[in-house]
Parts: structure tokens; C-alpha cells; sequence
């Protein structure tokens, strides 16, 4: 863990050569801080949507209203987080290639030669705007209900190459609810480990505690 301004930070899952933005196939998986479960639950290997699980679920849908080049595919909420695949699908993207309608060029082949690193900030149409899109439009609706809502700052995304990866990770994303008993997402799974005293922070059920780390 690196640390940035004296804090410890988690490193980046984003690849320094690619752009954000280009048009490819995207899993992503979006956690509450602290893991805190208030999506839901799960029973009989079922999810069942909390008030604000609905509201998560309605925000999810209604991505493509607000990033029209935006395909949905598999996506699931589970009582802590949400796993989606996202397909950015634009007529021409930042590369000036017509793309599409053409499945197979969304399985993104990762350049070898130093491209233009992925740009964040100001741009509206790449992966990270379209998250952050989704978390405010949750966030303002679940703060109604419960004030303390927040949202991990940070996201995994994953780069899909090609049609197998698509497949296995569409399988995960649909059977992941009837295997949550031994999620490592789960906060039931977690194992506490004493770490020294640099470490940030450790999930204590419903609170952060400063001075330990965890392992999963």
C-alpha cells in the first residue's frame, strides 16, 4: 500500500496505458464503505432488495438515459455492492475507429506502444464519469433514507479481452448471490489480522478502526 500526502492510499486497478474512454467491454464492482450491507439481503441463495437496493437497482438501469453510447450487460446487487458489466459503445471513439456494431472489436486488445494515458478530471464520456454518474444519482436518493450512506471512493474495473472472460464473468455475476456465504466480499468472511500501527484501517462489522489492517 502506497501512501500519497502521508495517508495510505490503495493502488489503482485502472491501466496506465489505456484509455477509459475507448470503446470496449468493462466489469466493474462498485462497494459501500465498509462493506456496510444495506442493499439487502440474501435468502435462499436470493437477493432481496432493500428500499435503497431499489433505488441502486433503478439508478443501474437508467445509465444508458444519461450515457446514451452505454450498453448494459449482467449486473447484480448484492448487500454491499454492486458487479455490472458495462459495454461503452460509441459510433466513433477518442481513436477516430467506427467500432460500431461490430461485437468482437469490444473485446479490447491492450496496446503494446505508449499510448496517451486514460484521461479523467473534466471528460464526461469514460468509465470513471459514468460510475460517478451512477454513485450521486444512488447517494442523493439513499441519504433521504439513511444520512450516513457512503460509498467506497474508489471502484474495480476490469478490462474484458475476449469472449470466454465475457462468459465466466457473466456466469459470476448471475450466480453470485447463491454463493455469498463464501464471498470474500461477504464481511462475515473477513479475517482480522494485527498489523502495525501504519496501517490505515480495519472493517470492525459497522466501523472503521484506525491503526489495524486486514487479509482476506
Amino acid at each position: 500500500m502506497d501512501k500519497f500526502k502521508g495517508t495510505y492510499r490503495i493502488k489503482s486497478t485502472r491501466l496506465p496505458c489505456w484509455d477509459y474512454g475507448h470503446n470496449a467491454v468493462y466489469f466493474v464492482t462498485v462497494c459501500m464503505k465498509n462493506r456496510m450491507c444495506i442493499f439487502g439481503e440474501i435468502i435462499d441463495g436470493e437477493m432481496e432488495l432493500s428500499q435503497i437496493g431499489k433505488i441502486a437497482d433503478r439508478c443501474w438501469l437508467g445509465i444508458p438515459k444519461h450515457f446514451p453510447f452505454v450498453q448494459l450487460n449482467e449486473f447484480v446487487i448484492m448487500p454491499n455492492l454492486v458487479h455490472g458489466i458495462i459495454i461503452i459503445d460509441k459510433l466513433y471513439d477518442e481513436r477516430n475507429v467506427d467500432t460500431h456494431a461490430v461485437e468482437t472489436q469490444y473485446f479490447a486488445s491492450l496496446p503494446t506502444a505508449t499510448i496517451p494515458k486514460n484521461k479523467f478530471g473534466p471528460q464526461s464520456q469514460n468509465l470513471a464519469s459514468i460510475i460517478r454518474g451512477f454513485k450521486i444519482g444512488v447517494t442523493k436518493s439513499a441519504r433521504s433514507i439513511n444520512p450516513k450512506f457512503t460509498w467506497q471512493s474508489r471502484f474495480y474495473n476490469h478490462i474484458i479481452r475476449n469472449e470466454k472472460s465475457f462468459y465466466r464473468i457473466a456466469e459470476y455475476i448471475i450466480h453470485n448471490p447463491g454463493k455469498w456465504q463464501e464471498d470474500k466480499l461477504n464481511p462475515e468472511n473477513i479475517k482480522y489480522v494485527k498489523r502495525d500501527s501504519g496501517s490505515p484501517w480495519y472493517y470492525n462489522r459497522n466501523k472503521s478502526v484506525q491503526g489495524n489492517g486486514i487479509t482476506k
